[in-house]
Formats: C-alpha cells, sequence, structure tokens
C-alpha cells in the first residue's frame, strides 16, 4: 500500500472521520488486521480558522506548506488537506512540494461529471460558497452552481466554527440544515454539494431529498484509492 499524508486539525472533529472513514475502507479492502498507512500533521487551528485577509491567508499558507514539506520529507507520497475552505491556498502549496494534493473539489466535480450531474447546490462557509477558487473547479466539470445564499454562509459560518469545528452537535442546527435542504430541493437543481468537513455532523447525507454529494466522504475515498493503488 502507498503512504498517505493528512493536513489536519483543520478541525481534529473532520480529520477524525478523515481517519476513520479511510481505516474503514482499506479495512474492507484488505481484511484481517490491515489498517491504512498513514502520516497526520495536525494543526492547531486557532492559527489558521476564520481567515479574513490576504494576510491571513498569507500565514495560512504558510503553515499548511510547512506542514506538507514535513510529511513529504516523512514519506508521504501524496496529500490530503483536510479541510475546504483551506484549498483557496492549494496552488501555493501544491508548488512546494513534490509529491500530488489531491484537491477536494477535483475529486467531487469528476464524480458528479461521472455520474452526469449538471446543476447542484453548493454548501459550506462563506468562503467556500462565495469565492471562486472552489466554483470554478466545479464548474470545470460541468456543473451549474445555484447563486451563493449570503444569508446561508453566514448562518454556516457560525454553526461551524462556534459548534462542529469544536465537536458540539446541536439539534437546532440539524434542524435548520434539514430545513435549509429541503428549500433548495424545491429549485432547479439535481444535487446539493455539501462543501464543508463538519457538515456531515448534523445532515443525513443518505436520507434527503436530493442527492448529497458529501465532499468529506469522496475526498476520504479518493485518498483510499491512492492508498490501494
Amino acid at each position: 500500500m502507498h503512504k498517505l499524508g493528512l493536513i489536519g486539525g483543520l478541525s481534529w472533529t473532520s480529520t477524525a472521520r478523515y481517519y476513520e472513514i479511510i481505516n474503514k475502507a482499506v479495512h474492507r479492502a484488505k481484511g484481517g488486521q490491515h489498517s491504512a498507512p498513514l502520516l497526520i500533521e495536525s494543526l492547531d487551528f486557532a492559527t489558521v480558522a476564520g481567515c479574513a485577509t490576504e494576510e491571513d491567508w498569507d500565514i495560512a499558507a504558510v503553515q499548511l506548506i510547512d506542514a506538507a514539506r514535513r510529511l513529504e520529507g516523512a514519506g508521504a507520497e501524496a496529500l490530503l488537506i483536510c479541510a475546504n475552505s483551506m484549498y483557496r491556498v492549494y496552488d501555493r502549496v501544491q508548488g512546494a512540494v513534490d509529491i500530488p494534493i489531491l484537491h477536494i473539489a477535483e475529486v467531487v466535480g469528476r464524480k458528479m461529471q461521472a455520474e452526469g450531474v449538471e446543476k447542484a447546490a453548493l454548501i459550506g462557509t462563506r468562503n467556500v460558497m462565495t469565492e471562486k477558487f472552489y466554483r470554478q473547479r466545479l464548474v470545470a466539470h460541468g456543473v451549474s452552481l445555484l447563486p451563493a445564499d449570503m444569508e446561508l454562509a453566514e448562518r454556516i459560518d457560525r454553526i461551524v466554527y462556534d459548534e462542529l469545528t469544536v465537536g458540539k452537535v446541536s439539534r437546532d442546527s440539524e434542524r435548520y440544515m434539514k430545513s435549509e435542504l429541503t428549500d433548495i430541493a424545491k429549485q432547479d437543481v439535481q444535487a446539493v454539494v455539501l462543501a464543508c468537513t463538519e457538515l456531515e455532523l448534523i445532515v443525513d447525507v443518505k436520507a434527503n431529498v436530493l442527492p448529497i454529494y458529501d465532499c468529506t466522504g469522496i475526498h476520504a475515498n479518493a485518498g483510499v484509492e491512492f492508498i490501494l493503488g
């Protein structure tokens, strides 16, 4: 098996899900006592959370580059950055190492294209929903996206940073997301892209009116394919 590196701590709750998904999938594929050969660099999320200015993103990029180089030096053959929002600095991090970093929006976009999805709603934190770095990757795979709902983006930011990243799961937030997804299903879309690695904690991705493309699971399983490949 190939050794995979995870840049995690972005937040620890979603990193735990990556670890669980990857190891369960490797065990299913290999059987016995097999588990995934992983290297994990778990960052202090407080130092990169809530980036708002270009200076903030410069600081985040430096931290991610340092983490990627340490993982490469330790023997990782490919990397996952375990947070949708941090792909804003993907090009800078990828340019600093010689091993591939599997882009979360690319693997999601390829899956949607293969399954014939042409219209979708993108749900995530504010920078993911509103900025080009993520949306353009999906559009390049033939997926037309609804305009960003700013009220929803602001509420998701509060849910993610005040609750989910610190391990708090609220019934109010679960109900809110279920209501929003029900409303989205009434629009002219074929699917929802759940582009926040923590939202899976409060959204049942298998029990909604529309198909939900859970970026956490799709990305983690791309990592599994690399490990087993």
